[in-house]
Order: structure tokens, then C-alpha cells, then sequence
């Protein structure tokens, strides 16, 4: 099985960097990707808002310079979160970002 992603967009706010309990390093940040794809042989306008975590040592030195209006490549996997209101939601939990 396969699960794998690569997106890119602007980031749309602030990006917000934390250590867990076990002192591992994490950014958050929602990315907005706009683009047109496509689709049944017709151009289809494409818009989507994803939130983004990038977790671990490396995080540190990849998204130091990351800030809202930034416009990156991000790759990574795919995972189900639930948040402390119940509601679930697709996350990508980036391995690799790339600023152009």
C-alpha cells in the first residue's frame, strides 16, 4: 500500500512551532493550494486547505524561514486526526518542504 502526497500552495497563517511532552519539535500550518487540473477533458478550477505537521529534528531547520504568505512544495503522508472537538480531518504530516 501506498501513502504518499505532495502539495503546493501558500501558507495561510502563522505557522505555529512546538515541543511535545517528549521534547519533539513540531510546526503547524495550514497551506491553500489553487490550480487548474484537468478533468474529463474540460479545465477545472481546484481549490483546497489543508493543515500541515511537520514533526521531528529536521523540522527545525526546514521551516525556520517558513512564514505566512510563503510558498512551498510539501511532501509527505497522509493520516486521520481527530481534535478535541470530535470533528476529524485529513492532515499531511510533511517529511520534506521546499520554499520557492
Amino acid at each position: 500500500m501506498t501513502n504518499r502526497m505532495e502539495l503546493s500552495g501558500v501558507i495561510a497563517n502563522v505557522p505555529v512551532r512546538s515541543h511535545s511532552p517528549a521534547g519533539i519539535a513540531h510546526c503547524r500550518f495550514w497551506l491553500e493550494h489553487r490550480s487548474t487540473v484537468i478533468e474529463a477533458e474540460l479545465p477545472r478550477q481546484v481549490y483546497c486547505r489543508m493543515p500541515v505537521v511537520f514533526s521531528g529534528e529536521r523540522s527545525q531547520a526546514l521551516t525556520r524561514h517558513l512564514v505566512q504568505g510563503s510558498n512551498i512544495k510539501v511532501s509527505g503522508f497522509v493520516a486521520y486526526q481527530t481534535g478535541r472537538n470530535g470533528v476529524g480531518k485529513l492532515v499531511l504530516h510533511a517529511d520534506n518542504i521546499t520554499q520557492f
